[in-house]
């Protein structure tokens, strides 16, 4: 049974990554991940406003007292000698890289371009296989429109791609007005993948204290369904190789998943919910599965359950909207 599949360029010995999360945070549960069967690892994220953090402090302190000394300026060095930014993050995935045979792929988390060029070079340097622009941004200006919106991620992307080598993946919201037309624009611009969707965690009330609260919820399979349809819809339409990440936490999931037309599947509160050994069952039952039905390779499988290879491509459409409605029987 071949479970291998190709992604970003690279040839993974199964389709399970373990995405961003907690579990990335150190070496060795990274190599815990390897051992349980994971094919790849997408690190935790370097979110945008660390590196403006440390680079604001780092300015801050070098800055001090130089006002009344101006011949104390010519003491320091350009700030672009200074590596200003989470060291910590770079390194692990230096040292993940030593430790592991799997790829490890970087993440980057923001909304604007600025220290995201600086830090996508030191995370090649570091050695990682490819890298994953997480772009959580949520427009609240009146005045901004949706093109506005769709062009932060085109200016990211290709700022990032012109000062990297390696595979660059964008992680996509769910709430863009064309979502087609917007994977398109991007593929088109050169990204490598497209990863389907990002979750956007809801503030919440604490009730007691009047404070607005995070409140975080891991994902549940239901929640495959959006991305799901979004892969079915664009398998064979763009030329980015396409991933899903929200609600994978069974074998079936990850099989629809394939079938849709996704080449990976990305799984992470599965894991931490259940354990990482969760990735050698699900492997496990899904080669019986594929067995059972005849399947020789995971490749065979992928994109056969796709718009343009279904029988009837408007079940992804509205008249699957129709059709679900006039199937619901109230509880009499």
């Amino acid at each position: 049974m071949d479970l291998t599949t190709r992604y970003m360029g690279m040839t993974l010995k199964n389709p399970i990554v373990a995405s961003s999360s907690p579990l990335s945070h150190r070496v060795d549960s990274i190599k815990r991940l390897e051992d349980a069967g994971a094919a790849a690892v997408v690190m935790y994220s370097l979110f945008e406003e660390q590196i403006n953090t440390e680079s604001y402090y780092l300015d801050y302190y070098l800055g001090q007292g130089i006002e009344s000394f101006g011949e104390s300026l010519s003491d320091f060095p350009e700030m672009s000698g200074y590596n200003i930014g989470p060291e910590d993050y770079v390194d692990l995935i230096r040292k993940a890289k030593q430790t592991v045979d799997i790829p490890i792929i970087g993440s980057l988390n923001g909304i604007s371009s600025g220290g995201w060029i600086d830090y996508a070079c030191l995370i090649e340097e570091a050695g990682a296989d490819a890298l994953e622009l997480n772009v959580y941004y949520i427009p609240t200006r009146v005045d901004m429109r949706g093109s506005e919106v769709e062009d932060i991620y085109l200016e990211i992307l290709r700022d990032v791609k012109r000062v990297v080598r390696i595979p660059v993946a964008m992680k996509l919201s769910p709430f863009f007005s064309s979502t087609a037309n917007v994977a398109s624009r991007l593929s088109k611009a050169g990204a490598d993948a497209l990863v389907l969707f990002n979750r956007f965690y809801q503030p919440d009330f604490d009730l007691e204290k009047l404070e607005v609260v995070p409140n975080l919820i891991l994902s549940r399979s239901d929640e495959l369904r959006l991305p799901l349809r979004w892969v079915a819809i664009l398998y064979g339409q763009i030329e980015a190789d396409l991933a899903i990440t929200s609600g994978i936490h069974g074998s079936s999931d990850v099989l629809k998943a394939l079938m849709a037309g996704a080449k990976v599947t990305m799984m992470a509160s599965e894991l931490l919910q259940n354990g990482v050994q969760r990735i050698g069952e699900i492997l496990h039952e899904m080669a019986g599965w594929m067995e059972e039905r005849e399947y020789s390779s995971v490749e065979q499988m992928i994109g056969s359950m796709s718009q343009r290879h279904v029988t009837e491509p408007t079940a992804f459409e509205r008249a699957n909207y129709m059709k679900t409605l006039a199937s619901y029987r109230p509880i009499r």
